[in-house]
């Protein structure tokens, strides 16, 4: 029986398989989890393996295109690389693909068909901004019950008019604890947003008295300042980043009301599949709240040190408005009504 020779390509393409066969396998293995389970069947780590695999591989083809190994195996290794190029790239696709359909339609879609529970968000709210703003035009000390000393850092009864107002403006001093307050604030309706979301299975209550809370401190801090005769000084300051940022709270509650609408009236489905369902329009509903809170930081963080108009605080603010007004209200209308809606 004759010597295999040494260049004999079966022989060098056993040599390569046996080098670089365990990368392959690894890389299978994901590929056939990937199918049956998608992403979600790998671990963290795995996805981070992922394309190094992915990248090896292909490497391995280019070396056996190179020294021209057997045709099985070359075939072999460009199919692999081809399944693995789609779920390494091809999911980066779908996941922007699932952004741009999220922002287009999915989100405001998924408030529209919330608007009755974002109507309950706001009752709650203004009812809390009323009862505070007469308590406090009546007696300037309950601002006190409402209004944290931390948070309001020299904004209180005791401060100067000129001094409120000139936080409101140019004064550095004081503008200063303004910008404090308003961190302090931002940062409360944050905790205030996600709280009243994440505690809506607890029937909505903890929803309602949060949503409240934040009424009454809004509407103390708007009675502090309309006592002082800065009422349109005051929402000219606030409004800008304030637009987005209540509604924003507003919407977390709404989810917070999905939650609990379904937790409490279920209708005549099984309670756990409304409570899923709602619950996907829920989050999909705090996953843009969370975008627009981050919109309103930026706005806060910028806006505000820079512009000191009322007339231009108050055509941005009338500006953004009119923005969510038409996003929320009639974008991606057409295309609900295409796909039709998951929650329903």
């Amino acid at each position: 029986m004759s010597a295999i020779e040494p260049h004999d390509p079966t022989l060098r393409s056993v040599q390569f398989r046996r080098e670089r066969e365990a990368t392959w396998r690894q890389l299978e293995d994901m590929l056939a989890r990937v199918h049956d389970k998608g992403l979600g069947g790998l671990a963290a780590e795995e996805l981070a393996t992922l394309p190094h695999l992915y990248r090896s591989s292909l490497s391995s083809l280019s070396v056996a295109r190179a020294i021209s190994l057997d045709r099985a195996l070359t075939d072999y290794l460009e199919s692999l690389v081809a399944r693995a190029y789609v779920v390494v790239y091809g999911s980066r696709e779908r996941a922007r693909t699932r952004i741009a359909e999220f922002v287009r339609w999915r989100f405001p879609a998924a408030v529209r068909a919330a608007r009755w529970h974002l109507l309950l968000s706001l009752v709650f709210t203004l009812a809390g901004a009323v009862v505070a703003f007469e308590m406090v035009s009546q007696d300037s000390d309950s601002y006190y019950l409402f209004v944290d000393g931390s948070m309001a850092s020299g904004r209180d009864p005791s401060a100067p008019t000129s001094e409120l107002r000139d936080g409101l403006y140019d004064d550095q001093d004081f503008n200063h604890g303004l910008t404090y307050f308003a961190t302090q604030l931002f940062d409360n309706n944050s905790r205030v947003g996600i709280l009243a979301f994440a505690l809506g299975f607890l029937a909505g209550l903890p929803t309602v008295f949060l949503l409240f809370h934040n009424g009454l401190v809004l509407g103390a801090f708007a009675a502090l300042y309309d006592s002082r005769g800065l009422s349109v000084d005051l929402w000219g300051w606030l409004l800008p980043h304030g637009v987005t940022e209540l509604l924003a709270v507003l919407l977390c509650g709404a989810a917070g009301f999905l939650l609990a609408h379904a937790l409490v009236f279920p209708g005549a489905e099984p309670r756990g599949d409304v409570l899923r369902r709602r619950g996907r329009q829920a989050a999909e509903i705090v996953l843009g709240a969370v975008m627009m809170l981050f919109i309103a930081g930026l706005i806060e963080g910028i806006f505000r040190q820079t512009v000191t108009s009322l007339t231009v605080r108050y055509g941005v603010a009338a500006a953004t408005a009119l923005w969510w007004i038409v996003y929320l209200g009639w974008v991606g209308r057409a295309r609900a009504r295409l796909e039709g809606t998951p929650w329903r």
